[in-house]
């Protein structure tokens, strides 16, 4: 079969800038436009759903929505996966989901802001218990597919790291861009234009180009040139049994749930650590997540001879102890005052870059790895189900995220007016502590994964031994 050239690695890697817009557009603007603060209030956002831990004393109401979709989600995972894995599609068995779900899943997103009453009300709560289901159902049928391609495009080491390598710069491109309506959202507002339209139509603007990046490698890159796998005869529950019988992925998932909930915790607390603990313009937001972009980009380029030299695993445990020392500092913004807060900003990009860089770029070959070691030593071919546990772990790090923060960040607000949420500087100073706590828990949970064992087993392979004797 065809190996990928770079050109076609690079094609298909737009398709994550895609879905990875969609996802930040959700991580930076779901607590923002639905819980908003009073100063954003004040120019014109409205309380759709009830503020304030109105939930057991302890849960919001957004709070809760997202765990119930995250519980669903458990569900599509491996459901889509298996589908996927098991697909006699003459196109193959990823590209026709990729496809079926791109236009749905652009299209949801926007939805999802656009509550139909506007005010505190009932309907809206289910309006977006709806449509946060939707997006993580079509998010699965895209993501699930694109990251088994990974592994099966991914034919020698060399090529997953390139692969891992242009997907997470585009990862961090598309997160990137999804902030930008902090900057294009003010520009819009006028006296026809109100808040909440000006961000909607930021969002329209910013899905249709997501949309575009997705559809790109399904219609540039023919799945059956480049993947000769025979469909899995295993059903659902099988494969995904099959696949958490394997240890080493256990150890995986546990420590990328870690890292999932550390890095989701930041994005979502990002625009109020900038606007409640550094006191700076929201516009900020933006600046500071460009330039940890492009200083991690930056730093790319060393990833892979660091891989060469030290090891996917010890680099990985590196990247959640360099993220943790990037929130500590985060955690000393309301404390050590004296520090204005544009330095603290300029701090945190410097750390927090190569850290980036290196969780970025090996987890998801790591999966690739395991996907593959497997495949060889059971005989069955179920990278669909190894990247939607990976897709999932994502997706339960993301919802442990969003009710620790919502919960968190408002503790020790001495500002509430009624059941008003308002993070505090206390309750993000928690929160950054929190995601600290997460980062260390994810490199220790790692150290217990076997490197040694995979990386044996995948040498066995026809294209790495060829690899090895040539070089």
């Amino acid at each position: 079969m065809k190996r990928l050239s770079k050109k076609q690695m690079i094609i298909f890697a737009i398709g994550q800038f895609g879905w990875s817009l969609l996802s930040g557009i959700i991580s930076a603007w779901l607590v923002t436009i639905y819980l908003p603060t009073e100063e954003d209030i004040a120019k014109g956002a409205i309380q759709y759903i009830t503020p304030g831990l109105v939930i057991g004393g302890f849960l919001t109401v957004l709070g809760l929505i997202t765990a119930l979709s995250r519980i669903f989600d458990a569900v599509t995972d491996p459901l889509i996966a298996s589908l996927s894995d098991r697909s006699k599609n003459k196109r193959g068995r990823r590209i026709p989901f990729m496809q079926y779900a791109a236009i749905p899943l652009a299209v949801v997103t926007v939805l999802l802001f656009w509550a139909p009453v506007d005010k505190t009300d009932g309907a809206n709560i289910a309006w977006l218990s709806v449509f946060i289901i939707l997006f993580y159902l079509f998010m699965t049928m895209y993501c699930t597919p694109y990251n088994a391609l990974i592994s099966e495009f991914g034919k020698t080491q060399d090529d997953r790291m390139f692969i891992s390598t242009a997907i997470s710069l585009t990862f961090f491109a598309g997160t990137m861009i999804a902030y930008t309506p902090f900057v294009f959202a003010g520009m819009l507002q006028s006296e026809t234009i109100s808040f909440n339209l000006s961000y909607r139509i930021c969002f329209i603007v910013l899905a249709a180009i997501a949309a575009v990046a997705m559809l790109i490698p399904t219609f540039l890159l023919k799945e059956k040139e480049f993947v000769d796998t025979a469909p899995s005869k295993s059903d659902m529950f099988k494969s995904l049994a099959a696949t958490f019988k394997n240890k080493d992925f256990r150890v995986f998932a546990g420590s990328d749930i870690m890292y999932w909930i550390g890095l989701t915790l930041f994005q979502t607390g990002l625009p109020f650590f900038v606007k409640v603990s550094m006191g700076l313009a929201p516009s900020m937001v933006m600046v500071f997540m460009g330039a940890m972009t492009v200083l991690s980009a930056a730093m790319y380029p060393f990833v892979n001879g660091f891989v060469k030299k030290y090891g996917k695993k010890k680099l990985t445990i590196a990247g959640f102890l360099g993220l943790a020392i990037a929130y500590l500092i985060t955690s000393m913004i309301s404390i050590l005052t004296f520090i204005p807060g544009i330095v603290y900003g300029v701090i945190i990009c410097i750390v927090a870059a190569f850290p980036m860089a290196l969780l970025g770029i090996i987890p998801q070959s790591i999966v690739a790895d395991v996907a593959e070691a497997d495949g060889i030593e059971t005989g069955e071919n179920r990278e669909g189900m190894f990247f939607a546990a990976r897709t999932f772990a994502m997706k339960w790090g993301q919802a442990i995220a969003m009710l620790v923060f919502t919960s968190l960040s408002i503790v020790g607000n001495a500002q509430k007016v009624g059941n008003e949420i308002v993070p505090s500087k206390l309750g993000l100073t928690i929160v950054a502590f929190a995601a600290v706590l997460f980062c260390v828990l994810g490199a220790v949970i790692l150290a217990l994964y076997n490197e040694k064992k995979v990386m044996k087993t995948i040498a066995k392979t026809p294209d790495e031994a060829g690899k090895a004797e040539a070089e």
